[in-house]
């Protein structure tokens, strides 16, 4: 669906395996800026490849002006197509030097971070064109720019972008909603990010990887209560470990308890999270 006057949001469903027999519905966000070319934000899963084209096709441009691809992050659900799509049309890549090494190594990712499911949703490694860093700021044609903003704490390269001419704002995973699975690197940094974002006046569009987009003062809303939650998690993490729950697997299961998240939602990623709260509740 067409956002803002340069913005298109589509969203695309996914099938998450969590354990044997067991799987989570779950959607991703890519966006699609258009301007003199278009400029592709993630690429969702390994099967989106087509999805995007299809929705291009709609809209009366063609795939074969995608020029550059931006990922938020390289986690598989944001870099899964990633490789098709350059492969077709030979367009730049473009991601923050903290996520170089997992896009261009998603084997190395894999050993890093292995997570149910992984090889069903990103195609393969792929070859950075350019290195984004906190400041920079990327000329789109016709007038376009965005800007980039380090955004660290669901990974130690998660960017955000700002488009400065529709005041849209791409947050990739680092706000998230109450009742939201949790999944960070960085506690602390993931805090201090969702701050850095709330510093950014006039934002008109905040578009989101796992939220549909949102408009006007409920932007600011969602990302305060995007910070009451984190304290909220932090504050149950900090009960049961201080009772003696020192298993993160179970800690992740009693959090998710009082929550009231279904617990088949209790995956080792998100119990790793957890660690995050840990070690900063040792500070």
């Amino acid at each position: 669906m067409q956002v803002t006057k340069h913005v298109h949001a589509l969203r695309i469903p996914f099938t998450l395996p969590i354990g044997p027999g067991i799987t989570l519905d779950r959607f991703v966000y890519a966006f699609l800026i258009y301007g003199e070319d278009i400029c592709l934000i993630d690429t969702g899963v390994a099967s989106s490849k087509q999805v995007i084209f299809d929705y291009i096709v709609s809209t009366g441009r063609n795939p074969n002006e995608i020029s550059t691809i931006v990922q938020t992050h390289t986690h598989p659900d944001h870099i899964g197509a990633t490789k098709a799509i350059k492969e077709a049309f030979g367009c730049k890549v473009a991601v923050h030097s903290g996520e170089r090494e997992w896009i261009e190594d998603v084997e190395l990712q894999f050993k890093e971070r292995p997570i149910p499911g992984f090889h069903s949703l990103v195609e393969g490694s792929v070859e950075v064109d350019q290195v984004l860093e906190d400041g920079d700021v990327m000329n789109l044609g016709e007038g376009l720019t965005l800007e980039v903003f380090h955004t660290p704490g669901h990974s130690k390269g998660s960017i955000s972008l700002l488009l400065k001419e529709d005041r849209a704002l791409f947050s990739g995973d680092v706000i998230p909603l109450h009742g939201d699975v949790l999944i960070y690197e960085d506690y602390l940094a993931s805090v201090d990010s969702v701050k850095k974002l709330l510093g950014i006046e006039g934002v008109n569009n905040l578009l989101s990887s796992w939220d549909q987009p949102r408009e006007g003062e409920a932007i600011y809303r969602l990302m305060n209560d995007s910070l009451n939650y984190f304290q909220q998690v932090e504050a149950l993490v900090a009960e049961h470990f201080m009772n003696g729950v020192i298993d993160t697997m179970d800690l992740c299961k009693r959090v998710f308890q009082d929550l009231e998240i279904p617990a088949a939602a209790a995956i080792p990623t998100v119990a790793k999270s957890f660690e995050s709260n840990i070690k900063a509740l040792k500070k």
